[in-house]
């Protein structure tokens, strides 16, 4: 199996990302997770989508992730995002986390903020094979929206591919990554965007097995990079997440983009025990 690179970069990377991108572009600076390559500004279509920061136990920001509020205090993310030494979470859901700073409290202190739980079968030297994670949020700093992501009926993605094939098999992509990556620039932002990948590859041995899903990541269809981590991959135009943004097949961001699948029934057993249940 080829290596497979986690969607996230710790604080110390993200520092010199934001050097690099302001040379580049001055409106835009780095990311912690994956962000969304060759998309296009969210604005206000996905306000559920929140910008995370997970911190040590002495508050140290550690990485940036993405993440979707399923309820007003249960945010749904990546594993390999809510992992150890995350001991705390703070979140934000401003469409441009970037241009609020310093006075949104970023990375600081965000609107809500609560603590991380991971998959109890994850493992980080196997991330990919259950990479799903919560944050359960303080109850006294609920956040109260009009809408929030829905969980997927079980093995729903098995009967789209079969149903439209691959390629007709599309999603909408959300999170706060980086935009482009090459070996010669990075271009990054704490900005809420979007792609609209198609499925390429599912339940293929090895790499992603039924476990995991790749989706398309090129200039016609975006995808998701470093930053974008945990972000959510929406079925079609639908509030269902089909699955979380986990890896990317290369340094690049570039071919396709690895979804951990929530659409499985070890996955939403796990969710039932927050009191999270797929739409009827």
């Amino acid at each position: 199996m080829k290596e497979l690179f986690r969607l996230a970069l710790s604080a110390a990377l993200a520092t010199a990302l934001t050097a690099c991108g302001n040379s580049i572009q001055n409106n835009q600076s780095e990311g912690v997770a994956s962000q969304i390559t060759y998309g296009e500004l969210d604005g206000n279509r996905h306000p559920y989508v929140g910008l995370m920061v997970a911190q040590d136990a002495s508050g140290n920001p550690l990485w940036r992730c993405s993440g979707t509020l399923m309820t007003p205090t249960l945010f749904l993310t990546a594993g390999h995002c809510t992992e150890a030494p995350a001991a705390k979470v703070e979140i934000w859901f401003d469409a441009d986390v970037d241009a609020g700073r310093p006075g949104n409290g970023y990375p600081y202190v965000g609107q809500t903020g609560g603590t991380p739980y991971t998959h109890p079968q994850y493992n980080p030297n196997a991330f990919y094979l259950y990479d799903l994670g919560i944050v359960v949020l303080d109850p006294s700093r609920p956040m109260v929206m009009s809408q929030y992501g829905a969980l997927p009926r079980q093995n729903i993605l098995d009967d789209l591919a079969r149903r439209r094939g691959l390629k007709n098999t599309t999603f909408t992509a959300v999170g706060y990554g980086l935009q482009r990556i090459n070996p010669v620039f990075v271009e990054a932002a704490r900005v809420r965007m979007l792609s609209r990948p198609h499925l390429v590859q599912i339940n293929v041995p090895g790499q992603t097995g039924d476990f995991s899903v790749l989706l398309s990541n090129n200039a016609s269809t975006g995808g998701t990079c470093f930053g974008d981590s945990g972000g959510p991959n929406f079925i079609g135009d639908s509030n269902v997440i089909g699955g979380v943004t986990s890896f990317g097949k290369n340094g690049n961001c570039a071919g396709t983009g690895g979804v951990y699948r929530i659409d499985r029934k070890d996955d939403l057993d796990w969710l039932a025990t927050f009191g999270l249940f797929p739409q009827p």
